[in-house]
């Protein structure tokens, strides 16, 4: 239980460094190994909700969070990556469940030192771990306006 706990930090404290700017590490990050294997069909949703807008769609420097449901794992994870003219300019991921060891990063502000306004492509994944595995449930696509 504790060698769980201690790969999920550490994944965490990586993709932590990654939002400062790295996009280099976070491809190197998501070659090989058995990452990002398809999950079942049909086995999960995944719902933005954007906390503080004015009209309803997401912006630059707001905060918005997921609603998710699975049957596929108890422990559902989000992975929200944005982009602007095809490089990644924010990535942040968070555990959905009650024991989640760090429940305020479930609400994600859409800025980052590499993203300091403008328009951005995002996409949210629903995964979770399965061993050594990272199984995608599914994803969600939303633009980011400034």
């Amino acid at each position: 239980m504790f060698g769980k706990w201690l790969a999920i930090l550490a994944l965490i404290l990586s993709f932590s460094f990654l939002t400062l700017g790295s996009t280099e590490a976070l491809a190197a990050a998501h070659s090989g190994g058995g990452h990002g294997k398809p999950g079942p069909a049909s086995t999960g949703g995944l719902r933005l909700i954007v906390l503080n807008s004015t009209d309803g769609v997401a912006h630059w420097g707001q905060q918005v969070t997921f609603t998710v449901s699975t049957t596929a794992t108890t422990e559902p994870h989000v992975s929200l990556r944005c982009s602007q003219n095809g490089v990644l300019v924010y990535a942040s991921q968070t555990g959905y469940f009650a024991g989640y060891l760090w429940p305020w990063t479930q609400v994600m502000t859409l800025s980052s030192v590499a993203w300091t306004g403008g328009s951005a492509d995002c996409v949210a994944t629903l995964y979770y771990f399965s061993g050594a595995d990272v199984v995608s449930v599914s994803t969600l696509t939303f633009s980011a306006y400034p």
